[in-house]
């Protein structure tokens, strides 16, 4: 190591070419030193004098140019120096020898390998080393500065000065200072320029570089000092004229038979890029947000024309008489009629009670105030013969529905209470026969398969890329963090610099026993890190393999995980000490430096090695200051593969690997460290884990909801019959029902091989558990307010109570089943399993509620009427508790007759109700535009999970982002001129070529999320080819490949194009299997196997041994990404670019037609959230609809009805997403779920009202909207809201983050809100705009006398 602090940080041969080209100054010989007085130009030497190691010295001679006539010689300055030699079939007069342009020609060819994509460059770099080592005039430009003698007495020249124009050294500067190195990515000043690298690099930092000879730079063989000068230079009475070679631009030609520099080579070969658009400005008026602003207007205007109406237009008798569609008096005498006594014998037959409510009693002239006053036809009052229209069909058909349904529940519900035992029986066989489906149930935990759709554009495209490519490798990470340690400041030469507490020596050393541990996990078995690791040199076939080829990206790679390198020391020639600190910055300036390779061979990236040294919000820029790290990052990759059979031994070695670092974690961390560790397989492990941990909590959520229900059902009012009214059988039997119909249905799709998840484990029992219960609670209330008639068996007073609810049930069941079933209509995988399981769980729960409950509430209604003790029913109570009992009314029943509905209905408090509720919606819609979209990382961990410290560490301390692949697909001739052309990045490749346009795009970082240039394996290729007298090597016997480092092979004869110097058609073809099978070394850094033997799929003919090129891939990398925005919204980008990448190519060869995607081990999660908003539209649209439509033909048609239905579950889901934003609920595939399964929900609080509505015979919608809130509220209230609540509070103790972010809050909101709509603003609004009176309805209703209404749906004992 204290040698290669005195080395340029440039690969061994690349050193040899530039430094070389200095010095290849192999000088004639001379005895003397002459004072040149004379005017005339001379050389400063001439031929080759000396010899030190693989460097030659030259000797000093003054005199005149000899004569040049080697022919080979000639030929190579023609090449490279055209200015010497205008014809090389002529001699020249030079001030070199044949030998020195030998030399030369060897050295600049390797020259070549970093700067020939850009001919100027390397051209104009190449004409003052033409000048300097042939050139005639070297004494107007040269000074000898000091000599030394060989062995022989000779006189060989030690250091120079070369007097050089400011003009020149910055025109080559310019022209070279961006030329690229594909394989590397980086700059090729970068390997040129020493310690400074390219963001420190200026024009005389180069030169100086160029010229140091010594310890520091052993590819000079004398000190050459650049004196750069615009003016003469009179110097120990000598006048030097500082040499002057034309400069040619990087954007021009040198010559007529070359082409400018490419755009990725030279910024000012670049066509103007079109200006980036604006970035989308928020919606915005006079200074507030648009959205707000409207709404606050809505709300106004709406709020003020809402008053107009209810307090000021009613009052007039015109306003009335139109709304009601009847003059004054005619209205007058409907309602004298109504108040003559008919509408108190209908409220006799609809069986109210004699005490006439509030409402009934109010005076009747307030009623033509009442805007819910019913049209004169609708009137259930007049005589035969009364109405003005006959029924029009749809209220026929209506009615008739109605009648139809009623008729159909009672009887269903007779028979099925006569015969209790057999009913349950045959339910239970068949609750047994589905749920024997389980054992064939598969649960998917793997998160692609729950969130991508198989038809994706993302899983097609992973599919793709992993079968063509193997998958991303599987990555092992530990993020070390230093606490309490103190900064260093470090004396250099270059001043002081200051280093961050990671570059702690002991610190470090720490980190590098926790690597060397690591390594050593599994060792002997199987699954040791060297049988599963990447192994990037590793020979197809290798049999004995090391952990040191292992790819482990880390500092300690810098010092090939050697304390004795690291602990090394020097004095540079200021006089200051070098240490480890100083090798890390030469080493970050150039990874590939071979002093600096790691022990796989390969080099480390200090951005992905190295965290912490970015500032808050700063982006990885061409100068990052690695030094102020505060943390260090052991990578360990190891093979990934598209057939997972072969993953087991690399999941045992993850498995050791976690529980190794958790121990320790606990017992052997210092404390001047922080650890953070993830492995490939941990978050689908934590993912288990937090399923099982969470089990108690939702098992004690459910029992705490089952209990509620089993308590409540009973109806208890004296404590003697407390142990014969109450109902915890029954209630017991409700939650069984509950529980049989998701085994029925998670069983049945056991048996159709449809995969669960755990959402549908977790959610699906608390969906049918709020849905289900509500109708037990409607039933079992409704049998005990409806008492039963003296003339009827149990059998019968069940059956006319089914016969009343029936239908209200079967509305909201096949509403929510075809809600859910419609909702399988989802890509989202997860979203279809939970829709199709839910509308099934749904539909068993209606069916087994309408028989098997049906059943059970007979058996319990025999029991209670035998007296006999609830749970222990073989104990009877004593004769004095036998009371019977006949329309018993709940406290809460009790409650909304008598206070809540009166309070609710008075005309103030609906208006108040109605602002209300208009002004929440508008509040809900001016946020929901702002919901955030996506799912942060740190969500989906149980709060105990090490993954979570993992993830915070890695956004705060992650320094790029991850990598990025183009991919090609197959199609694509690459020994075709101009499909090389379309993609390439070097000399004669098209300006908007596919490597130009990702260069581009990574110049943009901040809109492109592109934060370096690709790869390009084509461009290595063309570059290896020229090389292919020292990289290219065959089998002499059969023609196959060669390691270029084997020394009995045959070098490649490779034949080039004329037009553009690249390798012919059948060449490129027979030998781009050799460049892919060739491991890089110094001497051949192009080599491809490492770098491209993945990403390049090729089929070789046995026949011609010709390989077509296939399908490819161009890496580059994303920028620091950190929130789901900068995710989705990279991938957004990547793709736009993936288009017009394909867009152009395929406009350049129309023949071609391929397809160019972009791919990253992210997409295929983050996919969804491009589409997230039409998608949960498309979700809501969907449910809406299908309960409209349901809605519409139970309720016989009914439109009025299904509208505000629709309209209040709809204000149900945008008040959620109201609180979707002010809690933090971003809008993702989890809450999507939530917000159908709200849907669902919503309709148990919406339509038993409005059902119970339309058929209500009340005279106003007033009256019908408070009887039907009477009826069915209590029900809906401790059916749906209490039993919910408990359940849910339980969730927000959950250790999952998703349970209570995503469950708790949006669960809360659900219930809460479903409530408040429900038996608040619903009633309301039915007071003003329900349905109106059906009259073939009430016609039949009047005609039967009250005696069949009294049998099957209205009547009271």
């Amino acid at each position: 190591m204290a040698n290669f602090k005195k080395t340029p940080l440039l690969s061994g041969p690349v050193l040899l070419v530039i430094l070389c080209l200095a010095s290849e100054i192999r000088c004639a010989e001379n005895n003397t030193t002459t004072s040149r007085k004379d005017t005339q130009p001379q050389c400063v030497w001439y031929g080759e004098c000396n010899k030190s190691g693989r460097l030659t010295q030259y000797c000093e001679y003054s005199g005149p140019p000899k004569v040049l006539n080697d022919s080979s010689a000639l030929d190579t300055l023609s090449k490279w120096c055209p200015h010497l030699v205008p014809d090389p079939n002529q001699s020249i007069d030079a001030c070199c020898d044949s030998d020195q342009v030998a030399t030369f020609a060897s050295s600049i060819e390797l020259a070549a390998n970093l700067l020939k994509r850009c001919p100027s460059c390397m051209m104009n770099l190449a004409r003052h080393l033409c000048d300097m080592t042939c050139g005639v005039t070297q004494s107007n430009f040269m000074e000898i500065v000091a000599t030394k003698n060989n062995t022989k007495g000779q006189a060989y020249i030690t250091e120079v000065n070369l007097y050089i124009t400011n003009d020149y050294i910055e025109g080559t500067y310019n022209s070279c200072k961006q030329v690229m190195v594909p394989s590397t990515g980086q700059k090729a000043i970068d390997l040129m320029c020493g310690t400074w690298g390219a963001s420190k690099c200026t024009a005389k930092r180069w030169f100086d570089f160029m010229g140091t000879s010594g310890d520091s730079n052993p590819f000079v063989p004398f000190q050459i000092n650049y004196l750069n000068n615009s003016d003469p230079v009179n110097h120990n009475g000598h006048r030097y004229v500082p040499d002057s070679p034309h400069i040619t631009p990087c954007s021009q030609a040198f010559d007529t038979k070359s082409a400018a520099c490419s755009c990725v080579d030279c910024e000012q070969s670049c066509p103007v890029p079109p200006p980036q658009p604006p970035p989308p400005q928020p919606f915005t008026i006079a200074g507030f947000d648009g959205y707000f602003f409207l709404m606050v207007v809505v709300f106004i205007v709406g709020t003020l024309m809402f008053l107009l109406v209810v307090f000021v237009c009613p009052t007039r008798a015109d306003i009335v008489g139109l709304v009601t569609g009847h003059g004054s008096e005619e209205m007058r005498a409907a309602v004298g009629r109504r108040l003559a006594g008919v509408d108190r014998r209908s409220r006799l037959v609809l069986g109210s009670d004699e005490e006439d409510s509030p409402l009934q009693d109010s005076k009747r002239s307030s009623v033509t105030s009442e805007i819910g006053h019913e049209l004169d036809t609708h009137s259930i009052n007049k005589m035969p013969g009364e109405y003005d229209n006959p029924s029009s069909f749809l209220e026929k058909l209506g009615a008739n529905t109605d009648t139809f349904l009623q008729r159909f529940f009672e009887r269903w519900g007779t028979a099925c209470a006569e015969k209790p035992w057999l009913v349950l029986f045959l339910g239970a066989c068949v609750v047994i026969g589905l749920g024997h489906g389980i054992k064939y149930l598969q649960v998917t935990t793997d998160p692609v398969e729950l969130w991508a759709s198989p038809s994706s554009r993302s899983r097609v495209e992973k599919e793709y890329f992993d079968s063509h490519f193997e998958p991303f490798y599987r990555n092992e990470q530990v993020i070390i963090k230093a606490v309490g340690l103190p900064r260093i400041y470090h004396n250099t030469s270059n001043g002081e610099i200051v280093f961050g507490p990671a570059f702690n020596d002991t610190f470090l050393k720490e980190v590098l026993k926790l690597q060397e541990q690591i390594k050593a996990i599994g060792v002997g078995t199987d699954h040791a890190l060297e049988k599963i690791c990447f192994a990037p040199l590793r020979s197809v076939g290798q049999v004995d393999t090391d952990v040191e080829e292992c790819v482990v990206q880390s500092i300690w790679g810098y010092y090939q995980n050697d304390v004795t390198t690291f602990d090394e020391t020097d004095v540079d020639p200021d006089g200051y000490e070098t240490n480890y600190l100083d090798f890390f910055v030469a080493c970050a300036q150039n990874p590939y430096n071979p002093n600096c390779l790691a022990t796989f061979g390969g080099p480390v990236d200090p951005a992905i090695a190295m965290g912490g040294f970015l500032r808050p919000g700063e982006q990885l820029s061409e100068q990052p200051n690695y030094q102020d790290a505060t943390a260090v990052i052991l990578t360990f990759l190891v093979n990934n593969y598209h057939n997972k059979t072969k993953l087991s031994p690399a999941m045992e070695w993850e498995k050791a690997f976690v529980a190794f670092m958790k121990n320790w974690t606990a017992t052997e961390k210092p404390e001047y460290m922080e650890i953070a560790f993830t492995s490939e397989r941990s978050i689908e492990d934590e993912l288990d884990r937090e399923s099982q941990s969470d089990v108690v909590t939702i098992l004690i959520s459910y029992i705490i909801m089952f209990a509620y229900i089993a308590v409540s059902l009973g109806q208890v009012n004296t404590c003697s019959r407390l142990l014969i009214d109450s109902k915890i059988t029954l209630g017991l039997g409700g939650v069984l029902i509950v529980l049989a119909s998701v085994i029925s249905s998670v069983g049945l799709f056991g048996f159709v091989g449809l995969p669960a998840t755990l959402i549908i484990i977790e959610v699906i029992p608390f969906l049918v558990l709020a849905v289900g219960v509500d109708n037990i609670f409607i039933l079992v209330q409704t049998h005990q307010r409806e008492g039963r008639k003296p003339t009827e068996t149990h059998a019968q007073h069940i059956g006319r109570t089914l016969g009343r609810v029936g239908p209200s049930m079967l509305l909201t069941s096949v509403s929510e089943s075809c809600c859910f079933f419609l909702g399988s209509l989802s890509d989202m995988p997860a979203v279809k399993a939970f829709a199709l399981y839910a509308g099934m769980a749904l539909l068993f729960d209606f069916l087994l509620q309408i028989t098997c409950f049906v059943s059970l509430l007979a058996l319990d209604t025999i029991r209670q009427a035998n007296n006999r003790f609830d749970v222990c029913c073989f104990i009877k109570g004593s004769k004095k508790e036998n009371v019977p009992q006949i329309n018993q009314e709940g406290l809460l029943y009790s409650f909304f007759k008598s206070i809540y509905v009166p309070t609710l209905m008075n005309r103030f408090v609906r208006a108040a109700v109605m602002i209300v509720f208009f002004g929440w919606l508008c509040s809900s819609i001016s946020v929901v535009p702002h919901i955030e979209i996506g799912l942060d990382q740190e969500l989906s961990m149980p709060e105990d999970s090490y993954v979570l410290k993992y993830f915070k560490y890695l956004k705060d301390d992650l320094s790029i982002g991850p990598p990025m692949y183009f991919v090609v697909k197959g199609g694509l001739n690459y020994s075709d001129t101009k499909a090389q052309n379309a993609v390439c990045g070097g000399q004669y490749c098209n300006v908007d070529s596919l490597v130009t346009q990702l260069y581009q795009a990574s110049k943009a970082g901040d809109t492109t999320y592109v934060a370096r240039p690709s790869s390009s394996w084509l461009d290595d290729y063309i570059d290896w080819s020229v090389a292919g007298n020292i990289c290219c090597r065959q089998n002499k016997k059969t023609g196959g490949f060669c390691p270029h480092t084997e020394s009995g092979c045959a070098t490649c004869n490779i034949s080039f194009r004329p037009d553009n110097h690249r390798p012919i058609a059948y060449d490129f073809e027979h030998y781009v299997s050799f460049f892919l099978q060739d491991n890089p070394d110094p001497t051949c850094s192009k080599a491809g196997h490492a770098a491209y033997g993945q990403g390049v799929n090729y089929v070789t003919n046995k026949t011609n041994q010709l390989s077509r090129v296939g399908a490819s891939y161009f890496m580059a990398y994303h920028t620091i990404l950190k929130t789901s925005k900068d995710y989705y919204e990279s991938m957004r980008s990547a793709r736009k670019i993936a288009a017009n990448i394909t867009t152009t190519i395929n406009t350049k060869i129309p023949s071609s037609q391929i397809e160019v995607f972009p791919y990253s081990v992210f997409y295929v999660f983050y996919e969804q959230y491009l589409t997230m908003w039409p998608d949960t539209l498309k979700s809501m649209a969907i449910s809406l609809a299908a309960i409209f439509v349901v809605t519409f033909l139970l309720m016989g048609l009914d439109v009025f009805s299904s509208i505000v239905v629709v309209v209040t579950i709809l204000m149900i889901i945008v008040n959620l997403g109201g609180l979707m934003y002010w809690w933090h609920i971003t809008l993702n595939a989890v809450s999507l779920v939530n917000l159908v399964m709200a849907v669902g929900i919503a309709v148990e609080f919406c339509s038993h009202l409005v059902h119970s509505f339309s058929v209500s015979v009340k005279t106003t919608r007033l009256e019908r909207a408070a009887d039907s809130l009477t009826r069915m509220g209590s029900s809906i209230f401790s059916g749906i809201t209490l039993t919910k609540f408990g359940g849910i509070i339980v969730l927000g103790f959950a250790k999952s983050q998703i349970f209570q972010v995503f469950y708790f809050r949006m669960y809360l909101g659900i219930v809460l809100f479903g409530a408040a709509h429900g038996l608040i603003f619903l009633p309301v609004l039915l007071s003003y705009v329900g349905t109106p009176m059906n009259k073939e309805k009430l016609a039949k209703h009047r005609n039967l006398n009250g005696d069949h209404f009294q049998e099957t749906e209205f009547g009271r004992a």
